[in-house]
């Protein structure tokens, strides 16, 4: 005979299952980045002293812009896309 304190412990577990999951994969993806900050930074600190001139730094931030710009621009064209329908099936339903 199922009561509705079994019913509702049922429907809670899942729930509870992926709260757990998601942490596990928040706390994951935090400790794969420290450790890939950290060996970045050991190899930052075993080159020494190098520089980067003007060029460098334009080269850089331009880089950065674009890359940044092209992003921003492909996902908003996919929000508008899916907004106004284009992402929906033809009504000849192929």
């Amino acid at each position: 005979m199922t009561t509705l304190v079994n019913v509702l412990a049922i429907n809670r577990y899942p729930d509870s299952m992926a709260r757990r999951s998601t942490w596990i994969a928040v706390a994951l993806a935090i400790a794969v980045l420290a450790i890939v900050i950290a060996v970045i930074a050991s190899a930052w600190s075993g080159l020494g002293d190098t520089g980067m001139s003007a060029g460098g730094w334009a080269a850089l931030v331009l880089g950065v812009v674009v890359t940044l710009a092209l992003g921003i621009g492909l996902m908003a064209l996919v929000f508008i896309s899916n907004r106004r329908g284009f992402d929906e099936p033809g009504g000849s339903g192929r």
